[in-house]
């Protein structure tokens, strides 16, 4: 049952990976940039629910609700007013402006009343309960944090499967050129991606913040997203959920079997032997370009 207890636990932090690393994927399909301040954009949409709460007074899932549809929002101007300008540009330059952005987004928040360099409670209503399954402990914030994964994975799933907009994604990922050919509206589409990849950010911020808190740092857990993204593939969708877990969970067991430090640096040596085993990761597919 111990064993049991440390794969839920390690599986709800591997859930947080996940969220942040399809963040991470959905801009790479898209755009083949490497965006550094998914983190960011995660704790920008937590320290949001949070204001929303405590100065507007709303209950956490209208708060929530409007939470994900304003960095949806945020997203999409930022492709527009800072991203789009310098497409075509080395990739160097495209990920040292996202890392710029990410240091711009931490010390704004940090100027914010009510924010501050403080870490702050966010009020939820499941906070603190426990479900029991004999001697099995499962608190309701992992509980809520696997399950809005899991329908929220789905939720993406039907949508590049079954509508217009996602057959539309998957095109303009696999050849942007060729999809602009036929009609697609590719520039409106990367600014759609940047959209929903804000706001998976801010869902996975929303179920991190009753766990970890809310404060201007919790965006650093992206550094342990972005080799999830590694360990699946950075082109696959699946394969983000899945190296979330991995990485989750081999956290998980390395701080409780491994000595104290270990479980720091687990994520990296998982990368380290995914990038030695199979470069290209679990789901992930050779690139090859003519010369």
């Amino acid at each position: 049952m111990e064993f049991i207890q440390l794969l839920i636990s390690g599986a709800a932090l591997g859930c947080i990976y996940a969220l942040i690393a399809l963040g991470f994927v959905l801009i790479y399909k898209a755009t083949e940039t490497v965006n550094f301040a998914q983190g960011e954009l995660m704790m920008l949409g937590a320290c949001t629910g949070y204001l929303l709460m405590l100065w507007f007074k709303l209950p956490f899932l209208w708060a929530a609700l409007v939470s994900v549809a304003g960095m949806a929002g945020f997203g999409v101007l930022l492709e527009r007013a800072v991203i789009r300008p310098i497409l075509g540009q080395p990739q160097f330059t495209v990920v040292m402006l996202t890392i710029g952005l990410g240091y711009i987004t931490r010390g704004l928040v940090t100027m914010l009343p009510g924010i501050g360099t403080d870490t702050h409670v966010l009020d939820v209503p499941y906070r603190g309960e426990v479900w029991k399954l004999g001697t099995l402990v499962l608190s309701a914030e992992q509980g809520a944090v696997i399950g809005i994964t899991l329908a929220l994975c789905l939720g993406l799933f039907l949508m590049f499967k079954y509508t217009k907009l996602g057959v539309a994604m998957q095109a303009a990922s696999q050849n942007q050129l060729a999809a602009y050919y036929m009609g697609i509206p590719v520039r409106r589409l990367n600014g759609m991606v940047w959209g929903l990849s804000a706001a998976v950010a801010t869902v996975a911020g929303l179920l991190l913040a009753p766990i970890t808190f809310v404060h201007v740092n919790m965006g650093f857990i992206g550094l342990k997203a972005f080799p999830a993204a590694v360990v699946g593939g950075f082109g696959s969708l699946p394969g983000a959920v899945v190296g979330g877990l991995i990485i989750g969970i081999v956290e998980a067991l390395a701080g409780f079997y491994l000595p104290e430090g270990f479980k720091d640096v687990a994520a990296y040596v998982v990368v380290l032997l995914m990038l030695i085993v199979k470069p290209s990761g679990l789901f992930g597919e050779k690139q090859r370009k003519k010369v």
